[in-house]
């Protein structure tokens, strides 16, 4: 059974969501769905995809809501239709696949006191310490209410050792041993339960877990990085294959997991 995102296409660019640097739009695909689509030609790059798939995949298996995720393929036409410079430019750019996250109709974004238990605050500051998440603040939750429930969104802003991959894959072993810093996440008070709830969602990851997850990342967004000694190209199956040294070297470790505050 294939464990690939589905693919949908791109059939109309509704709107952009002028929100942060990356200039994500609203679009529409042949399933009848609506997305917000990331686009693989942002600034960031497509290792902020990468990372927005595999913390998915991650919140998934450790019990909390994240929108479904899908491969959006962009057809050039679309850009023909738009008469906004910035957002044609960016079409362009991103031709081929991006990444398409469910919208959520009706949700609302957190922006005061966070209506949610212990146990799910708990869960979402374990994974941002886990993924080295530093986007989840007040200033910027990246939480979702929909139907009275909690849904967190945009990780992009994880997994940074991928940024440094330049002349090779760089050691796991310092994304291990790196410390998270808590102040000011939004579940900053949910320290406590995280720590003593760290055994029972740690069960549920191993390396067979993350291979699974890094599976579902498209080849196309793991870009090539030259090997650390000059010699060939890491292609995707060597980028998966050292993402799930990454997550395996910290899940073996928990200098990341924080400190309640005394």
């Amino acid at each position: 059974m294939s464990t690939a995102l589905p693919l949908v296409t791109v059939t109309r660019y509704v709107t952009p969501l002028r929100e942060g640097g990356s200039l994500p739009g609203l679009v529409e695909g042949d399933d009848l769905g609506t997305y917000v689509c990331k686009f693989r030609g942002a600034g960031q790059g497509a290792k902020v995809l990468v990372a927005e798939v595999i913390v998915s995949e991650l919140a998934t298996r450790l019990g909390l809501r994240t929108p479904r995720l899908v491969v959006l393929d962009l057809d050039p036409e679309l850009a023909r239709y738009e008469a906004d410079e910035e957002v044609q430019d960016l079409l362009n750019a991103s031709v081929g696949p991006n990444l398409g996250i469910d919208f959520l109709p009706g949700s609302f974004g957190v922006d005061g006191q966070v209506s949610a238990a212990d146990d799910e605050g708990a869960r979402v500051l374990w994974l941002d310490a886990f993924t080295a998440n530093v986007d989840r603040s007040w200033r910027n939750p990246n939480l979702l209410v929909w139907h009275g429930d909690l849904w967190v969104i945009d990780h992009g802003a994880s997994l940074y050792f991928h940024h440094g991959w330049r002349s090779g894959t760089t050691d796991p072993a310092k994304f291990a041993a790196q410390p998270w810093d808590v102040s000011g996440h939004v579940f900053e008070t949910c320290t406590g339960r995280a720590r003593e709830l760290d055994a029972e969602i740690s069960a549920v990851l191993d390396r067979d877990v993350f291979t699974e997850v890094l599976a579902t990342v498209p080849d196309v967004w793991l870009e090539p990085v030259p090997g650390a000694d000059g010699s060939g190209q890491l292609g995707p199956d060597d980028l998966r294959a050292a993402y799930v040294d990454f997550l395996d070297a910290r899940l073996g470790t928990r200098q990341w997991l924080p400190e309640v505050a005394r």
